[in-house]
């Protein structure tokens, strides 16, 4: 399993594109919450997902997606479905 900082350094390569937020960006943290701190839309978000599923190659439940509002929600259900995947 990833450690969180390299996770945290691999999503912030993953949001990048979409992000409207430079300064919400360079601080990203656990606690960083895409739509409010990012300012990345709905839809984006949803590629944000999309790419995530692609980079480690695991699939997410709509409810699972639903979650992923921030960082930390997105590392736990990142390192859950890994773990499902072995």
């Amino acid at each position: 399993m990833p450690d969180k900082d390299n996770m945290i350094a691999e999503l912030k390569l993953i949001v990048k594109p979409y992000i409207q937020d430079e300064e919400g960006f360079e601080n990203m943290h656990e606690g960083t919450d895409f739509i409010n701190d990012l300012k990345i839309n709905s839809a984006n978000l949803i590629d944000v997902i999309l790419d995530i599923e692609d980079k480690y190659d695991i699939v997410f439940d709509n409810e699972s997606m639903d979650k992923m509002l921030n960082v930390r929600a997105a590392l736990e259900i990142i390192n859950q479905k890994i773990s499902e995947k072995q």
